[in-house]
């Protein structure tokens, strides 16, 4: 693995308190993960149905008690593993604001650094095509939102791993209580800062080229669809020209009045192609947390060596580089036989804490690619065969708009031919 810091074995071999299947930050076992992910075991979505039924614009009180209207999206959920399962009975409900997601999401992100968390979608439009409302409240907007929550959802409950999590469970099923129980974890504290994020980019020295590639990976897939949403959005507008110039011509050409209908359904097309894009934050999120463990891992190569050059300093009686300490000794003396005894002491039992520290972090650097990587194939097929589909359909209505208005254009002709 591109990155790894050899230890000797004779150093490490016999020492004790080493754990041989390192864990995430959260504590959960990686290996274990790993098996999940690759094997594809059962998973949330096999047990229960998940839907986001609807929406509904409440008003309420912030933080500041100042007045607000947000909107909060109704979950409705139903067992489907039961031996007493009823298919007419009343499924379990409950409501959530779209920060409450946010909350969730964010905990996946820490508690899961390995995977590509899939991503909620927009809080504001992006990429809206100029005709339609780019408003938080407006309805189109917030049914677009409503699928896309639903979608987040059904993601995250048909992961292997992610769907296991306690949390997850909570935050389909309880009212209450789930906020305090992912607080619980710890999570929030867990969090990498964007400052260390980014010291570890520009200071780690052996970085591993596969990330690197993913990391321009996931540049080149957010400025593709970047481009093709910009792409859709002009076509919109020039088929709107074109429809409401037809729709002047009169009544026949009635199929021109549904355009704008049209047009407000090609933005769920639009949003698939938004999920992708900011799937592309997920992936660098990945690589990030690499990027961070890596560091992590030479400085306490680097903390290693100095720690045994002390020793072999303090032993030999020679300073083979300029330091503090050397002047000090060539100015006060050197230090007696007893002193240097606790100091040789003390740097034994730091160097053996540096191997086992090292060591650990060896392992899990390796188990984090091994993981991380395992998922990231698993994207990419995800990501392959759900843009396949949706360019696809969105081919195919563009293909059926324009033989309508080949239809059009031919009964306005016989039209035309009769009078």
């Amino acid at each position: 693995m591109a990155g790894r810091v050899e230890v000797g074995e004779d150093e490490v071999a016999s020492q004790p308190g080493l754990e041989t299947e390192p864990k995430s930050e959260s504590g959960h076992n990686i290996s274990g993960n790993k098996s999940t992910i690759m094997e594809g075991e059962s998973c949330l979505l096999k047990k229960m149905e998940i839907n986001v039924s609807e929406a509904e614009k409440r008003t309420g009180k912030n933080a500041v008690n100042m007045q607000e209207i947000y909107t909060v999206y109704l979950i409705e959920t139903r067992q489907v593993d039961s031996p007493n399962e009823d298919e007419n009975s009343v499924p379990d409900t409950l409501w959530r604001r779209y920060s409450e997601f946010e909350l969730l999401r964010s905990y996946l992100v820490v508690t899961y650094p390995f995977i590509v968390v899939p991503p909620l979608p927009e809080k504001r439009a992006e990429f809206v095509w100029h005709k339609l409302s780019a408003d938080n409240m407006d309805p189109d907007f917030v049914e677009r939102r409503r699928i896309g929550l639903e979608n987040f959802l059904l993601r995250v409950a048909s992961h292997s791993a992610l769907s296991r999590d306690p949390i997850i469970y909570l935050f389909l099923t309880q009212e209450n209580g789930w906020k305090e129980a992912a607080n619980e974890s710890g999570f929030q504290a867990k969090a990498d800062s964007r400052l260390k994020a980014l010291n570890a980019t520009f200071r780690v020295k052996n970085p591993d080229k596969r990330f690197m590639e993913l990391k321009h990976y996931g540049d080149e897939l957010q400025s593709v669809i970047s481009h093709l949403l910009r792409v859709r959005a002009r076509v919109a507008d020039r088929l709107y020209g074109v429809y409401k110039v037809h729709g002047n011509y009169g009544r026949v050409f009635r199929y021109a009045a549904s355009i704008d209908d049209i047009l407000e359904e090609e933005e769920h097309y639009a949003d698939q192609l938004k999920e992708y894009l900011f799937f592309a934050e997920a992936l660098r999120s990945v690589c990030r947390k690499h990027e961070l463990q890596q560091y992590d891992l030479e400085m306490a190569a680097l903390d290693l060596t100095s720690k045994k050059q002390q020793r072999e300093e303090l032993a030999t009686g020679t300073v083979r580089t300029f330091s503090l300490k050397g002047m000090t000794s060539k100015l006060f003396g050197q230090e007696t036989p007893e002193q240097r005894e606790a100091k040789l002491k003390m740097l034994e039992e730091q160097i053996t804490d540096g191997e086992e520290l090292l060591k650990a972090k060896n392992l899990e650097c390796e188990d984090f690619v091994k993981v991380a990587w395992a998922d990231i194939e698993r994207f990419k097929e995800q990501k392959n065969n759900d843009l396949k589909e949706a360019l696809i359909s969105y081919a195919v209505m563009q293909i059926s708009m324009c033989k309508k208005g080949i239809q059009v254009w031919t009964n306005a002709k016989e039209c035309f031919s009769k009078m």
